[in-house]
């Protein structure tokens, strides 16, 4: 199994699809750009109203992480208020624009081929133990220190640091000791 950690700091910035901003990519399992990936985890920052670009054949879940938070509408339909760390999964294929609730925000999106992945992200704000069979397992830190166990093996992840774990072939144990995402992708 490959282990990788992946550091706020050296996340590079790419533009947006539709041009409207940009975004700081964590991690794909393929491709370059905005093409060719199975899967994408990012992190992006939106300083005012407006619409987001759309990804046809692909799944989007999307977290806010910084700022007071969002109402989406998607396809015509209002979203509640999304607060910080409360995430909701709207298709790619949908038209989907975004009212700020206070101000500029930083939010956190995973985009997966559901054809190509089956996924799951889940959220925890205090310690967890798990064991997942997934083939790609990621853990994204949104605390100062977050401390990752990986059977014998300790990481220490800073604010908005990512771990990823890649070719899990068996029952893998992760133990985290605060708030963080956990993020499941296996190929199908």
């Amino acid at each position: 199994m490959k282990t990788q950690v992946l550091r706020a700091k050296d996340y590079p910035r790419m533009p947006w699809k539709n041009g409207g901003g940009s975004t700081e990519e964590i991690t794909r399992d393929a491709g370059t750009g905005l093409d060719g990936f199975g899967w994408r985890l990012s992190i992006a920052d939106i300083g005012e109203s407006g619409g987001f670009s759309t990804f046809a054949g692909y799944e989007r879940v999307i977290t806010v992480l910084q700022g007071e938070g969002m109402t989406l509408r998607v396809d015509g339909q209002d979203t509640r208020p999304l607060l910080p760390l409360d995430p909701f999964a709207f298709s790619g294929e949908s038209q989907v624009s975004c009212t700020l609730l206070g101000g500029p925000i930083r939010d956190f999106n995973l985009i997966y081929a559901p054809q190509r992945y089956s996924a799951r992200l889940q959220w925890s704000d205090g310690e967890q133990r798990f064991f997942s069979s997934a083939g790609t397992v990621l853990v994204f830190s949104v605390t100062e220190t977050l401390e990752v166990k990986v059977g014998n093996s300790d990481v220490q992840l800073g604010r908005h640091d990512c771990l990823q774990l890649d070719g899990n072939t068996g029952l893998l144990e992760v133990a985290s000791n605060g708030p963080c995402c956990v993020i499941e992708l296996i190929a199908r």
